[in-house]
This record gives C-alpha cells, sequence and structure tokens, in this order.
C-alpha cells in the first residue's frame, strides 16, 4: 500500500473510531497529520465524529492539536460546533489553542456562542479562552450569542 492510500485508511478508520485499523495504518507509515481533499486531518473527522478513543490515540501519536482545515476550522472548532465536552476536555488538556481564528476570525468560542452550547463556552472560558476576541464583522462570541437569541449565553460572555 502507499502512503496516501495508508493515509485515507487512516482518516476512514478515524471517522469510525477503529482503533485497531489506525494503529496498523499509523505503524505502516500512515501521517497522523495528513489531509483529505477538504484539508481534514485524521484528529478533525474523529472529532467531528465523536470517537474520542480515535483523538486520543492520534494526539498521543504525534497528531497537531492545533491543525486546520482550508478553511482555517480546528479539532476543537468541530468540537464546539457539534457540542461535544468529552472530546474538548480532551483537545484542550492536549494543549489546543483556545482562541485560534479560522479563516473569518472566528474562535471556538464564537462557535459554542452560535449554537448556544452555553456548558461548552463556559467550560472554554474556565480553561481560559480570550471573551473579548472578535471575529471579521467585529463581533464578540457574547454578540454572536445575543444575535442567536440565547441571552444566558450572551451574559455568560459579557
Amino acid at each position: 500500500m502507499t502512503n496516501t492510500e495508508l493515509n485515507m485508511v487512516l482518516i476512514h478508520a478515524a471517522r469510525k473510531g477503529e482503533i485497531e485499523v489506525m494503529q496498523e495504518a499509523i505503524s505502516k507509515g500512515a501521517d497522523v497529520n495528513c489531509k483529505d481533499e477538504k484539508g481534514y486531518s485524521p484528529l478533525i473527522i474523529a472529532c467531528y465524529n465523536h470517537q474520542p478513543e480515535a483523538a486520543k490515540l492520534l494526539l498521543d501519536m504525534g497528531a497537531n492539536v492545533n491543525g486546520a482545515d482550508f478553511g482555517g476550522n480546528t479539532a476543537l472548532m468541530g468540537a464546539c460546533f457539534k457540542g461535544f465536552p468529552d472530546i474538548i476536555k480532551i483537545l484542550v488538556s492536549q494543549g489546543a489553542d483556545l482562541d485560534q481564528m479560522h479563516g473569518n476570525g472566528g474562535t471556538a468560542l464564537m462557535f459554542a456562542a452560535m449554537f448556544g452550547r452555553n456548558e461548552i463556552a463556559q467550560l472554554l472560558v474556565e480553561a481560559g479562552a480570550n471573551k473579548t476576541l472578535r471575529d471579521s464583522r467585529g463581533l464578540t462570541a457574547a454578540d454572536i450569542a445575543a444575535q442567536q437569541g440565547n441571552e444566558e449565553g450572551a451574559n455568560l460572555l459579557r
């Protein structure tokens, strides 16, 4: 199998949380930081598909916790979008950049605010996320929560 084929095996196994398949692909030379045609790494795929054990394995094997897809979205942003606090805790414990911005200047905290994920917003704030950052429109996470009608979230983020 070529490295490209091994990388694709790893990405597909990360999506399903197939730990043994992932371990075999890595042992044969798959790159834990490879990307698919959209720029998604195995870690981003594992986190977006709620595969915490796969995420842990990838991080243990050297996956870049702050690696981003072609739009600048990280595994942390995907976990905030999807609403997976257990994945977020794993990423934070591994040094995820809480204030990393994607292509439009949004952060993981802004994703939590946009989708009304107040528990996750609280988790990020407690971990040290900057509440005062502004996206490309000049909005803070509190502004975004308020725009979505999430007053509880807006108050939390003020």
